[in-house]
């Protein structure tokens, strides 16, 4: 027969138990409503865990930047601590029993906790040295629970402070976004002997192709479009200092030999090799009807002229991979009345439809011979319908610049 005293002491113990449990589920709620740090309510985990407790091994892993890391343990070598174990995380749905024998780190855990947000782990608890008793079923349900609220507390600041993050960059790639729309002219001249139409739609917002527009004299103007190797801030940051080295440049009025070699010098020194520019520029005289250009390793531009189609190609290779320019061939060329200059990148060719063609050379050659008759603007409206029409529900895979100059008189 069970000695009376002996069941009121036990019932007296897992009284005192629940209250205790009770009491730290409340502290740590209000540590919460209270924005404590995740310092803090890892520090009231571990104390709960061992002093109210009584557990003498822990460690507590979470997610952490989309890594898993310890973010609070008891009685465990730090340096075992380093390792990945991540790939034992993914066999343990539930609390269950830990048996690693072998594993430097595991073996002296007993029991592991799992913590599953939204059908997501996002925590694993590990348990050891437990002393079996009464109350260790309780005592790991209590663990359970408090792990959860826990582990969901840290997850919810995690994602907060993830949307904070988003919305900031959300931020800062409107204004870098705004601020690019400054480098692109806007008002590209139309008048009785030339009219200039541009297209500039960056992958991401911000992008690294880039075109523009700049009249030296009444009878002289220039016109350039460039391809930035690489997507985003990145390119769109090398794109605008490549645009100021640019226009101090072309102020000088310096042969197209000796301004060539000093912008790829002005791209090595900002990229430090790591990156290259595809380039076109030209001078026009509208007196003459010269067209004096360089291609630096670009799609040719495309002249329609008394019924041929001319790729200029005439140029050097591409800026910013070579120290030295081995060699710049000068283009000239004659724009007759009525011709069609088309500057363009290659997010153009590289335009996919649903069937996996790709709107390529031949097709955009095709198009230029078949509306060289309209207007700048006429003809980039057209192409902007074309290539909506071909691509289908296909996304734009890379920036897109077209720059295109009609020759009237």
């Amino acid at each position: 027969m069970k000695d009376p005293t002996s069941n009121l002491e036990l019932l007296e113990r897992d009284l005192y138990l629940k209250q205790l449990q009770i009491n730290r589920l409340l502290d740590v709620t209000q540590a919460i409503n209270d924005n404590l740090p995740a310092e803090d309510l890892f520090n009231i985990y571990k104390s709960t865990l061992n002093w109210e407790l009584g557990i003498k091994k822990m460690a507590l892993f979470i997610v952490d930047d989309e890594s898993w890391v310890c973010a609070t343990h008891i009685d465990v070598d730090e340096k075992l601590l380093t390792a990945d174990i991540s790939e034992y995380f993914i066999k343990y749905k539930r609390v269950a029993n830990l048996e690693e024998p072998n594993h430097p780190l595991l073996k002296d855990f007993d029991i592991v906790v799992p913590v599953y947000h939204k059908q997501q782990a996002i925590a694993y608890t590990f348990i050891g040295a437990l002393d079996v008793n009464d109350n260790t079923y309780e005592k790991i349900q209590f663990v359970t629970t408090i792990t959860n609220i826990i582990s969901v507390a840290i997850e919810n600041k995690r994602l907060f402070k993830r949307q904070l993050e988003q919305e900031r960059l959300k931020k800062e790639m409107e204004l870098a976004e705004e601020m690019q729309k400054l480098l692109i002219p806007r008002d590209l001249p139309s008048n009785d002997e030339f009219e200039l139409s541009g297209i500039y739609m960056p992958h991401s917002g911000v992008g690294g192709d880039y075109f523009d527009y700049i009249p030296l004299t009444k009878e002289e103007v220039i016109f350039c479009i460039a391809d930035i190797s690489g997507k985003g801030v990145a390119a769109a940051l090398l794109m605008s200092n490549f645009q100021a080295n640019l226009q101090v440049l072309v102020r000088r009025r310096l042969a197209p030999e000796k301004f060539i070699k000093l912008l790829n010098k002005a791209v090595l020194r900002i990229t430090k090799g790591d990156k290259f520019i595809t380039f076109f520029i030209g001078l026009y005289n509208l007196k003459t009807r010269k067209l004096v250009y360089v291609n630096a390793g670009h799609n040719p531009p495309l002249l329609y002229s008394q019924d041929k189609l001319v790729s200029l190609k005439d140029g050097c290779t591409i800026l910013g991979s070579f120290e030295e320019i081995p060699q710049i061939d000068v283009g000239e060329i004659r724009l007759e009345k009525e011709s069609l200059l088309v500057m363009y990148t290659d997010g153009i060719t590289d335009i996919q439809n649903d069937d996996g063609q790709y709107f390529d050379a031949d097709t955009f050659y095709d198009f230029v011979e078949r509306y060289h008759e309209l207007s700048a603007k006429g003809f980039n409206d057209k192409l902007l319908e074309q290539i909506d029409s071909f691509r289908g529900k296909k996304p734009f895979p890379d920036d897109v610049a077209i720059l295109t100059c009609k020759i009237f008189e």
